[in-house]
């Protein structure tokens, strides 16, 4: 069988006693992440993350009942870094993404275009909660619009994706993982390449979203 990961053999318990996080800010290359979309916790929904040495980083093990459109981003050890949340009473798929398991102040919102038809954007990343009715910002006027940080383009479904900077530089990239041998892992599996210019927890909840607004299951619907 395929492995996932390179450490495939460590338990569960050794992961969570030996948190890592990747360096990011600390060089100039990117670091390259496998996202299973998987929980390593028994029958739960969520998102494992290892970095290049095998070694987790990022977990998304689950969503409770009473905490429906809430989705938690926690390290290996199981410490809150952003929690997702759907925004109330809002137009299609809007997001609002806060430092932890704090409830007020998002750092970031991200909108799905009203009509994703007509759009090459696959999502629209502002700072802070920037509700902007049904106007989303147009494929030549995004990076001008008051707040907006990134643009996501491209195909989720496909596992081909980048998240674009205001002045069009690809921030961080998804793309489909191959295995040794060139045995592909289908779309469970594939890597996410984040450049120093981005936190790399970011990074991962701008995934968590696009698993969320374009994911065949659309497993954590509220």
């Amino acid at each position: 069988m395929t492995k996932v990961f390179p450490n495939s053999s460590a338990s569960l318990r050794s992961f969570l006693e030996k948190p890592k996080c990747p360096a990011v800010g600390e060089g100039r290359d990117p670091v390259v992440l496998t996202v299973w979309t998987k929980s390593l916790l028994f029958n739960c929904n969520g998102f494992t993350v290892f970095d290049s040495k095998g070694d987790l980083v990022f977990r998304v093990d689950n969503y409770m009942e009473g905490h429906k459109g809430e989705i938690l981003l926690m390290d290996a050890a199981g410490k809150a870094l952003l929690t997702i949340r759907r925004k109330r009473l809002s137009l299609g798929d809007h997001w609002l993404v806060y430092d932890g398991e704090a409830t007020g102040n998002p750092k970031f919102s991200v909108k799905k275009p009203v009509n994703i038809l007509n759009s090459k954007c696959l999502a629209y990343v502002s700072a802070g909660d920037s509700s902007s009715g049904n106007g989303s910002p147009t494929s030549s006027s995004w990076s001008s619009k008051q707040n907006t940080v990134y643009q996501i383009e491209g195909s989720y479904a496909q596992r081909c994706c980048a998240v674009y900077d205001a002045n069009r530089r690809p921030v961080a990239e998804i793309k489909q993982k191959e295995a040794v041998g060139g045995v592909g892992f289908g779309v469970d599996v594939f890597r996410l390449i984040v450049q120093p210019d981005i936190n790399s927890s970011l990074a991962m909840a701008l995934v968590i979203l696009l698993d969320q607004m374009f994911g065949s299951s659309r497993r954590f619907s509220a």
